[in-house]
Parts: structure tokens; C-alpha cells; sequence
């Protein structure tokens, strides 16, 4: 089309301001694909742009020892302003964090909104390093030589991105093209990973080929049908079976968290959950002894459990004895290398007894601990939680057996958005609970993404997810990631219904991200292979 060509002439002529403008805000743009919003189309207008601003950042010459920074200086430059535009529109909403302790941390906002977008578009920054060394022109016959190399490239770097360090894959591209279950499906295949590549390919493709070459068109579009089609092929064969005797009650008590940790508040915000426990809606929900399985949010009380027998004791009262509620706690271990405080949860049967328990192992940095916890906290410093010397790391996750019930896996807050790494030991899971308090970042973007990332751990494991969330959003999802009953952000109120049935484990749950990344890495390297024996390279 002769438009498509004009606008792609145009945006590659582009130089200086101009084009550092048109990345940053093509990115931002980008994270309107992302949830709430869900405008997956966006990515059909914004990566190609990124191709055509990319096929005019004519490498810096230069000798020297600088010399190959130089070169890849005009790629790194157009992939971090990218990166910083989606960065920042998709986690805007974190300096709300920063806002519960405001006397404390509000002079911090600026710094967390600024930097942490900064951070993570290095890596994207480096993808589009990777993808120059495999930039060809854009001739019809090599052109789509660039464009995989691209999508390569940025599906390797945000798997980097959820794995160096601690990892923190939120809003990872793949997301933007699963908005509903129906376009998930295929995650159960190839996982985040592999949707990511896809996402960026499909994305790319389609608008560039109508410039170049429309042969090429063929391909994004048959992507584009094949997705939905698989999706709805796998769900119509796929009835919500539900588990025998199993009936869940997710608590949803919607506390601010400016008034969670106040001691004056400690006996409205416990009698809060006791009363939506025992809420009785009617015949089939006639309060706590209708369920089998009761379940609170992470961290529900303001205060230790082993050291209140007098709450445990109104637990008992409430809870049936046949009843067991499952909750996020603060477990506290003492001994002679001092104390450690865990972000934990707790089994506890109808008579009280903490019958399990489990650890987080993956914790949030600046959220509950530090880097440098020891000496940031000499000059003043505390994590968000400002659980002084930070949480302690559980060592390793393990699954819960419980009677009634099927084991289950349990993820507590961001554990459960790290794709292919969710594994635990112990019995076979045959659901996933996840609990959280997403109260921190109010009624912003962020508990949305937070909830939509869970829906695809569920797609991706085949298992099915109860979620219990602070103030929303929780909910219950069967092993094809489709809600079966939820309660939405800001809601106080319960969540009832019974447990889905596992299926059989996908592909995705069998392999992980292995084979992924590894033909990923292969694909890069043939692709950067056959530039490098072109002679028409940019």
C-alpha cells in the first residue's frame, strides 16, 4: 500500500529528537496492550515503527577502542527509549507504594517511578543490540530477516530479564496478545516466552510487509488466525469438571493498608475476616460449615499468630472441624543466629492447630528487603514493609497435602508471575493457591496485571488457581484460565465456589522454558550468521 510505504519512508528519515520522541512514546503506547486495558491492536502500529526507526539509525563510525560501543550505540539508544516509555506506562502506579507511608517514603516516589523503568529498559536496550547484528535491509527477498531477528532478540532478553538477579518478568510482551482466555491457549504449548516471541513477530510483520513485501503478510496473518482457532478448539473440548466434596471460600476483606498495621485496629480488622467467614448467603453458603476450604489473603493479620493463642482461639470458634482455612502470615523463628521474620502461609484445621506451613522464596526487592539490607538500614533506611533486617528467603518450595483435598501449590503475591519456574517439591499439585495483597498500589493498574499474569500460570501448568487478594482481585480460575467466580478490585466481600479439576500437563508444564530459549538462542544465532554474510548489511 502506498500509504504504508509513504509513512514508513517518512519514519525512517527520522533523526535526532524527533526519533528519540517517536521510540519513547511508541513504547508507552505499547503498554496500552497490557491489562486493563487489553488493546492488543496497538502492537500492529507501534513495533513496526520500531523497525522503520531502527532501519534509519545508521551505526556511528569511528576507530579506537570505543569503536564497537559506538556502533551499537544508535540500536541501544532507540530499544532503552522503548523500553523506558513502556516501563514507565506500565508501572506508573508503583509510586502509589510509596504513598501508604507517605511521612516515610513519599520523598522516595520520584526516584522508584524514575528508575525502575530506566533499569529494566537496559535490557530491552540490549535486544535491539542483538537484533542490529542481525539487521539486514529490507529488500523483499531479506528484509524478513531483521524482523525475526527482532523478535529473537526481545523474547531472549525478557526471559534474561525474569531469571538475572532475582528476576522480575512483570508485563512481559507476551502478555499484550493473551488480554482473554480464548487467545491464552497457546501459552499452554510454548509458555510466556514463546508468546513473546510471537507477539513481536506478528506485531512487526504485518504492517512492514505491506510495505515491502505482501508475501510476507501471509504469515503474521495465519499466526493471527491460528491463535484464536487453537484457543477455541482447546476450550470447546474442555467442561469445567469440578473436584468431589471441595467447596472453596476466598475472603476478600479490603482493608486499607494505612490502617492494616495500626494496633488500635487489630480487633475490627480480625472480627472483619471472622465475619466474612461465616457470612451466610443462603442454603448452599450458610456460612463457614458450607466450606471445605477457607482462604485469606497474604500477610492477614497485623501481628504474629504463634504469639496471639487468644486469635487462634477465635479461629477455632469459627471454623468448623472439618474446615481448614488457609492464610498468608508473618512466621516468626527464633534461635541462636538470631530472629527471622518469613512471609509464610499457614494451614489451620477446625481445632486451631497450625497444621503447615510455607515460605516465600521469592521476595520482592525494595518490597521486603534490601540489597545491602545491613548497611542501607545503618543510614536509615526500610524496605516498604519496614520489617526491620528484611524477610527472610524460604529454601525451598514445597507443595501442602492436605485431607479432603488435592495437594496444592502455593505462591504467595509476585511468586506466581515467573513463567516455568513455579516447581516445587512434594505430592503432584492439583491447584494453585496464590495469596496477596495487592492493597498497596490501590485502585490502580497494577493488582489488573497482577491478576491477568496468574490467569496465564494457570494456562501454562494446567492447574487450576484460587486467589485470594486483600482488596481485589480475587478469584477462582479453572486449568484453562478462565475465571469461574471472582470479586473485583476495591470489593469487600467473598468469593465462592467450587475447585476446578486439573488436567493432564500441557506441554509447556512438561518441557519449562528449556527448549524455548534454546531455539530462541539457535534462531539468533543463524540469523546474526546470515547477515554477517551479507553484503548489503545497514
Amino acid at each position: 500500500m502506498a500509504m504504508v510505504e509513504r509513512l514508513s519512508q517518512s519514519i525512517v528519515l527520522l533523526a535526532g529528537w524527533r526519533a528519540s520522541l517517536l521510540a519513547l512514546v511508541s513504547g508507552a503506547l505499547t503498554a496500552l496492550a497490557l491489562a486493563p486495558v487489553h488493546a492488543m491492536p496497538v502492537i500492529f502500529l507501534t513495533l513496526p515503527v520500531m523497525v522503520w526507526l531502527m532501519d534509519g539509525a545508521a551505526p556511528v563510525s569511528g576507530g579506537g577502542f570505543l569503536s564497537p560501543f559506538k556502533k551499537a550505540w544508535p540500536a541501544f539508544k532507540l530499544g532503552w527509549l522503548f523500553g523506558f516509555g513502556y516501563f514507565l506506562a506500565g508501572f506508573w502506579w508503583v509510586g502509589q507504594a510509596f504513598l501508604v507511608d507517605a511521612d516515610v517514603f513519599a520523598w522516595l516516589m520520584p526516584f522508584a517511578v524514575m528508575l525502575l523503568p530506566a533499569g529494566l529498559a537496559l535490557f530491552y536496550g540490549i535486544a535491539f543490540v542483538l537484533a542490529r547484528m542481525a539487521w539486514t535491509d529490507n529488500r523483499p527477498s531479506i528484509g524478513w530477516v531483521r524482523l525475526v531477528a527482532l523478535a529473537a532478540a526481545m523474547a531472549f532478553m525478557e526471559w534474561v530479564r525474569g531469571t538475572v538477579l532475582t528476576g522480575l518478568p512483570w508485563n512481559t510482551l507476551g502478555y499484550t496478545i493473551m488480554p482473554t482466555p480464548l487467545l491464552m491457549q497457546a501459552a499452554s504449548l510454548i509458555g510466556l516466552y514463546g508468546m513473546t516471541f510471537l507477539a513481536v513477530l506478528m506485531g512487526a510483520m504485518a504492517l512492514v510487509s505491506l510495505a515491502e513485501n505482501r508475501r510476507l503478510l501471509l504469515l503474521p496473518l495465519a499466526l493471527l488466525m491460528a491463535q484464536p482457532v487453537y484457543g477455541f478448539v482447546r476450550l470447546a473440548n474442555a467442561p469445567t469438571d469440578t473436584v468431589a466434596d471441595v467447596k472453596l471460600r476466598i475472603v476478600q476483606p479490603s482493608l486499607d493498608q494505612r490502617e492494616k498495621w495500626d494496633p488500635q485496629k487489630t480487633a475490627e480488622i480480625m472480627q472483619r475476616y471472622l465475619d466474612l467467614s461465616d457470612l451466610d448467603k443462603g442454603p448452599e453458603a450458610a456460612g463457614a460449615g458450607s466450606f471445605t476450604h477457607i482462604i485469606w489473603p497474604e500477610s492477614a493479620f497485623p501481628f504474629i499468630l504463634t504469639r496471639r493463642p487468644d486469635e487462634l482461639s477465635a479461629i477455632a470458634t469459627m471454623l468448623p472441624d472439618d474446615t481448614t482455612l488457609l492464610t498468608g502470615a508473618m512466621r516468626l523463628e527464633e534461635g541462636a543466629t538470631g530472629r527471622r521474620v518469613y512471609n509464610s502461609l499457614y494451614a489451620i484445621n477446625g481445632q486451631g492447630q497450625i497444621t503447615e506451613a510455607r515460605d516465600k522464596t521469592r521476595l520482592l526487592p525494595f518490597g521486603e528487603f534490601l540489597p545491602f539490607q545491613g548497611f542501607l538500614e545503618a543510614i536509615g533506611l526500610r524496605q516498604l514493609t519496614q520489617q526491620q533486617g528484611g524477610f527472610a528467603q524460604g529454601i525451598q518450595r514445597r507443595t501442602v497435602a492436605l485431607d479432603g483435598a488435592p495437594a496444592f501449590l502455593p505462591l504467595i503475591c509476585y511468586e506466581i508471575i515467573f513463567s516455568g519456574r513455579v516447581a516445587a517439591s512434594g505430592p503432584k499439585p492439583g491447584w494453585i493457591v496464590n495469596v496477596t495483597n495487592d492493597a498497596w498500589f490501590g485502585m490502580t493498574s497494577g493488582p489488573y496485571q497482577h491478576a491477568h499474569q496468574a490467569q496465564v500460570r494457570a494456562v501454562e501448568e494446567g492447574l487450576p488457581l484460587a486467589r485470594a487478594a486483600n482488596n481485589g482481585i480475587s478469584m477462582v480460575v479453572d486449568a484453562h484460565g478462565r475465571m469461574t467466580e471472582s470479586l473485583g478490585l476495591g470489593k469487600r466481600g467473598v468469593v465462592d465456589a467450587p475447585l476446578p479439576k486439573a488436567i493432564a500437563p500441557p506441554l509447556f508444564a512438561r518441557t519449562g522454558n528449556l527448549f524455548v530459549i534454546l531455539f530462541i538462542c539457535v534462531l539468533l544465532a543463524c540469523l546474526i550468521g546470515v547477515a554477517a554474510k551479507n553484503t548489503h548489511r545497514l
